[in-house]
């Protein structure tokens, strides 16, 4: 296995922790250099971020993205899902592509994809980009003591 989340998602939670560190317009270009994600693909991650409603973008000389709110107000699960659209462990639970798994009703290992679901969700849900930013700050301070 190679990862719960693509990397949309976990790039989309890395340019919304680097926009929460940086105050007023902040071009692509630098999140992009700083983060080590081409251009190209990081305008992708935003479209998906501007449409949520979690960023505004504004061209020209002075503009470029930030966030439409305090970052304790965006949970990690809202993040992701603007993303990758469903965290649903496996493809049986995503209901997103309105068909239904014809095992549901006597699959053995239902009970514990749903129970992992619920896990995943909740702990997503209560962590909050102020908290990935401010645990990259004391991780951060921590590698420069030591």
């Amino acid at each position: 296995m190679s990862g719960m989340f693509t990397t949309k998602g976990r790039y989309a939670l890395r340019v919304m922790a680097d926009l929460a560190v940086h105050d007023g317009w902040v071009p692509l270009g630098d999140v992009a250099e700083r983060q080590g994600i081409s251009r190209k693909y990081l305008e992708q991650v935003m479209a998906l971020l501007a449409k949520a409603g979690y960023v505004r973008g504004q061209r020209g000389k002075g503009g470029g993205y930030r966030l439409t709110r305090d970052p304790a107000d965006y949970t990690v699960g809202q993040i992701l899902r603007a993303c990758e659209g469903t965290l649903a462990p496996v493809s049986c639970l995503d209901c997103s592509n309105d068909e239904i798994c014809p095992h549901t009703g006597s699959c053995q290992t239902m009970p514990f994809w749903l129970d992992l679901g619920r896990a995943t969700s909740a702990y997503l849900d209560s962590k909050t980009l102020a908290d990935v930013v401010a645990a990259g700050a004391a991780e951060a301070g921590e590698a420069s003591e030591g």
